[in-house]
């Protein structure tokens, strides 16, 4: 006897309506969705441009790189002459801006750490004075900063009679000026000692941890680490003759010439960028530092370790879990926002390349894309190698 489904024939296809509200089917097509209206948009953009372009007879690519640029750089660290081409400019442009984002990185997450720290000070002095720097210099905007300090760099003395230190660095209404180094015969056999010498630092560091890891001995690895870096260098520094030597500026007529200079522009967007975005760092560190359980630090007490000690071995370690993230925005920060220096004639990328190249060759979206691409090459790196470091500060969970 035959027996008869009931139920009905099995259906092994979903019906459409479970798949409409199906989460994991909906996201892909709004994805798809999204993907087809940005090709369409970027499409349009791009035929629209060309089309205009074309009507107007004017050309687009980055053939004009390798034109001749006809004008010449008020200071640049790398060769530059009048008749090099746009794209010797773009590269000016970035070493200038480089230079000066470098430097106010350093110099703003030192200064950072140093007055968050005093910010949490029992000293009511300390505190009340950090706290005070923390509260004017970031309600006031970073191009008044920047302004401010160039007018201020403008009352310094004049080259005749500069600001002097050791005899060798002068610092004068038209920018500071300091010996160059001047490398001889051997000097890269002492640049690969250093570098030697930071990977054994490095060593002895990971070492020394997996040691007290085991054994509770601490191992000075840090003065250990220093004694390297700068004893290995130094010692075929003079086994190869000290083959460096220093170009000294000298004042001749109305200005130092020789030596290494930096103009005053250069110095005050430098300090404008670095007294701006030390408040920053200097927040994120103390919203770091306050993170930490107290009990840490009153377990560190208790095994005897000197405050110094607490804080650098006990404290800091842990809040660099909390500080990293708004450093990553703070240093990304500093590079972009050294874009303004274009406001007092700094020679950066926006000044050489977005404003006179771009005023002269007249392909306005090739820079301006050249221009973009730089920033977020930039940002993207700072973004990835401290992300990856965050990573390594983070608790492990077992």
């Amino acid at each position: 006897m035959a027996v008869v489904d009931k139920a009905g024939p099995h259906r092994d296809s979903r019906s459409f309506s479970e798949i409409v509200n199906d989460e994991k089917y909906r996201s892909v097509f709004y994805q798809i969705v999204v993907a087809i209206a940005v090709i369409w948009a970027a499409n349009y953009l791009f035929t629209n441009t060309s089309a205009n372009l074309e009507a107007r007879g004017m050309s687009a690519g980055f053939g004009f790189l390798s034109s001749t640029a006809g004008f010449s750089i008020a200071w640049s660290i790398i060769d530059y002459q009048a008749g090099d081409t746009y794209f010797d400019v773009f590269i000016v442009g970035i070493a200038n801006t480089l230079l000066v984002s470098l430097v106010a990185v350093v110099a703003s997450t030192f200064f950072g750490f140093v007055v968050g720290v005093m910010r949490l000070s029992k000293n009511f002095l300390v505190a009340k004075l950090a706290s005070t720097y923390v509260e004017i210099m970031r309600n006031v905007p970073l191009l008044l900063h920047i302004l401010f300090w160039y007018t201020v760099s403008a009352a310094l003395p004049r080259p005749n009679t500069s600001l002097e230190l050791f005899d060798a660095f002068f610092l004068n209404n038209r920018g500071l000026y300091m010996p160059a180094p001047v490398p001889g015969d051997g000097f890269s056999l002492a640049v690969i000692a250093a570098v030697l010498g930071i990977i054994i630092a490095y060593v002895i560091a990971v070492w020394a941890k997996k040691r007290q890891l085991a054994t509770g001995e601490r191992f000075p690895a840090f003065w250990v680490g220093m004694a390297v870096i700068f004893g290995l260098p130094i010692v075929v520094f003079v086994i190869m003759g000290s083959p460096l030597s220093f170009d000294f500026a000298e004042l001749k007529g109305f200005n130092y010439q020789g030596g290494a200079s930096v103009p005053r522009a250069f110095c005050a967007l430098l300090f404008a960028l670095s007294v701006y975005h030390t408040v920053f760092m200097a927040e994120a560190v103390r919203a770091g530092i306050l993170s930490v359980s107290h009990g840490q630090t009153e377990a560190s007490y208790a095994l005897g370790l000197k405050p110094s000690w607490t804080l650098r071995l006990v404290v800091i370690p842990q809040a660099m879990r909390a500080v990293v993230p708004p450093m990553i925005s703070n240093w990304m920060n500093v590079v972009k926002n050294s874009s303004l220096a274009i406001a007092i004639g700094y020679p950066d990328l926006v000044a050489v390349f977005m404003q006179t190249s771009l005023n002269q060759s007249g392909h306005a979206i090739e820079i301006v894309a050249m221009v973009m691409l730089f920033y977020m090459t930039v940002s993207l790196t700072i973004s990835a190698a401290l992300n990856y470091y965050n990573k390594l500060v983070q608790i492990k969970e077992r």
